[in-house]
């Protein structure tokens, strides 16, 4: 029985390894995905998912105005699973949609993205996962500034923290850190420590 996954997780938790990872044990048995990301996330290109261990592939770039159904049915209606990365960044069609893939094509849907934004509010991508999917789990990694589990999103510039702006503004590390609770409110400013960290 297919079911829609949301895995979740603080930057740098391991979210588009872990899709290259799937996809490489289905198609390993001669099973075939369907790899989507947001059309936003142009970091590398837009149609990439690509890890910050330089792992990259090609796939299906979602824009709002898409309908993620008929994009399957394109695709290949026949596929093994569907996976899609920066999941956040969905809107609420885009979710039922995925949920209409795997209730009426019986394909799983495996999604991978941020909770919390950098101002701790659901995206909107990620509340309607939190209410239509089947299954929910955590991915877990640590604080940039301690060991304990990171469950926020930090956005900094030029070291310094920002808690106020726009919900979504792309940026790797220069620009983001996954930190706890305490250091999302008081996150050690000396830029030092910033620095010594960005080059560890």
């Amino acid at each position: 029985m297919a079911q829609l996954f949301f895995r979740y997780g603080a930057m740098n938790s391991g979210k588009t390894i872990e899709i290259l990872k799937v996809a490489h044990n289905y198609e390993e048995q001669a099973k075939s995905v369907i790899i989507m990301t947001s059309g936003l996330d142009n970091r590398d290109e837009v149609g990439y998912v690509s890890s910050r261990i330089g792992m990259k592939r090609k796939a299906v770039p979602v824009f709002d105005e898409d309908n993620m159904y008929d994009k399957v049915m394109a695709v290949n209606p026949k596929a093994a699973c569907v996976l899609v990365d920066e999941a956040q960044f969905l809107k609420k069609h885009h979710i039922l949609e995925l949920t209409k893939v795997v209730d009426e094509l019986n394909i799983p849907v495996m999604t991978f993205g941020l909770k919390n934004d950098f101002q701790n509010e659901l995206f909107e991508g990620s509340k309607y996962l939190l209410l239509y999917a089947d299954k929910i789990e955590e991915m877990k990694t640590i604080c940039w500034f301690c060991a304990k589990k990171a469950t926020m999103n930090l956005r900094v510039n030029n070291g310094r923290p920002v808690y106020a702006g726009e919900q979504i503004a792309i940026g790797g590390n220069e620009s983001y850190y996954p930190v706890c609770r305490k250091h999302y409110f008081a996150p050690p400013v000396n830029e030092a420590q910033i620095i010594v960290k960005e080059n560890n």
